[in-house]
């Protein structure tokens, strides 16, 4: 890492990164209560994460065509979209219907695409050496930011929904303004020149066979990484019914086992240094198959050998997210680093809604833990496509 970058500058970044994440499960940790609320469908937990996921694409989608973060100051686009992303998270609370809570989760979603990857852009601004290590440090951010809600439900108590709401909104507007007055413009940036739309960017980008295999092996990774999350309250729920554990809080260990890849990131970020991008992302995909093609007959096991299994799972979901982010930003052209990074983002995400969407449909129909198994499919594709990784990425 440079030594002449600020002490401050990636702490800043990595906790703006936190709190604006904040917003993005801030409905999944109410469901329950917006369910019962509002005489809702048990699959409105697929609904409103695929709401935020589908946001998030339009987002990036617009993004990356309108090359925004490589034309324009990210910090700006940051600030931007977190309090406009805090400003749609609050409309839940006056929403009275599904629709418009998944409107309102949409939009949130949305202001996610210059909060997510814009982070990383900025990262990338300030970090041209050691950048795994610095990503690791700003998905796990993501990570502990996702888990969030649910650890604030869980302090909140006897505390009405909204108080989640509000209380992420809150943490998500401060961690933008923060950033805004403490970091600038990093020393590696390249604007992308003028104004004029390039059509053919993003086809350029993908015609690179590394960033192509760093992109696919994402893909594979996004399969299983937001359905795990989305559905780790459902088998932490589920386990409890069926092994008679009532006071088995699911709120809390939600928080752990999803937050848990946060300190796992941020050691994938050193090891990255020692090994490489590629390596981090090989062993973390073998983990998470693994854990994934254990966890059907994890139900079976006592509750303290479950939790293993599901902290486990947490541990290696997520350490290859940063690593994947850095081959395609070291694979991308100076100039379109924001664009590539984006466009890979948006598609990652819509395989979300298609994996999110099966397992939900899947769990509804048959209430089977082998249903789980249909994640496994993400980090067998992801191992076979990072395999043909070339580059020098660490």
């Amino acid at each position: 890492m440079d030594k002449k970058i600020p002490a401050h500058i990636l702490p800043v970044i990595v906790l703006a990164q936190f709190a604006g994440t904040s917003l993005w499960f801030a409905g999944n940790a109410v469901v329950d209560e917006l369910i019962l609320t509002l005489a809702l469908p048990e699959l409105f937990v697929g609904y409103i994460t695929m709401a935020v996921q589908a946001g998030f694409i339009a987002g990036t989608l617009l993004f990356a065509f309108l090359n925004i973060a490589d034309r324009f100051s990210p910090v700006r686009v940051f600030l931007f979209c977190a309090l406009g992303g805090s400003a749609a998270n609050l409309l839940v609370m006056g929403s009275a219907s599904g629709l418009g809570i998944i409107a309102a989760r949409f939009v949130t979603g949305f202001f996610l695409a210059g909060i997510y990857p814009v982070g990383m852009k900025i990262a990338s601004d300030w970090h041209k050496e050691g950048l795994g290590k610095a990503l690791g440090y700003l998905v796990g951010a993501l990570v502990v930011g996702t888990a969030f809600p649910h650890l604030l439900k869980f302090m909140g108590g006897e505390l009405p929904w909204r108080y989640v709401i509000a209380g992420t909104s809150v943490i998500a507007s401060g961690g933008g303004l923060l950033l805004f007055f403490t970091v600038p413009e990093g020393p590696n940036r390249t604007p992308s020149a003028g104004f004029k739309f390039d059509a053919g960017a993003i086809l350029k980008l993908f015609r690179n066979t590394n960033f192509r295999s760093a992109a696919f092996g994402y893909f594979g990774h996004m399969w299983e990484l937001y359905t795990f999350w989305a559905f780790v309250p459902v088998m932490l729920a589920w386990y409890a019914l069926q092994n008679n554990q009532p006071d088995l809080s699911v709120s809390f260990w939600s928080f752990v086992i999803i937050g848990v890849g946060g300190i796992s990131c941020a050691i994938g970020g050193y090891w990255s240094l020692k090994k490489s991008s590629k390596w981090v992302s090989k062993i973390s995909l073998a983990g998470s198959g693994l854990c994934c093609l254990l966890i059907p007959f994890s139900f079976n096991l006592p509750l303290a050998l479950f939790l293993v299994v599901l902290i486990t799972w947490g541990v290696f979901v997520i350490p290859d997210s940063p690593q994947f982010s850095t081959m395609v930003a070291r694979s991308s052209e100076s100039s379109y680093v924001a664009t590539g990074l984006t466009i890979v983002n948006s598609l990652g995400f819509a395989i979300t809604i298609v994996s999110i969407q099966l397992v939900n449909l899947s769990w509804s129909a048959t209430d089977s833990p082998y249903v789980f198994w249909l994640m496994a499919f993400g980090p067998l594709m992801g191992y076979w496509a990072i395999s043909a990784y070339k580059g020098t990425e660490n």
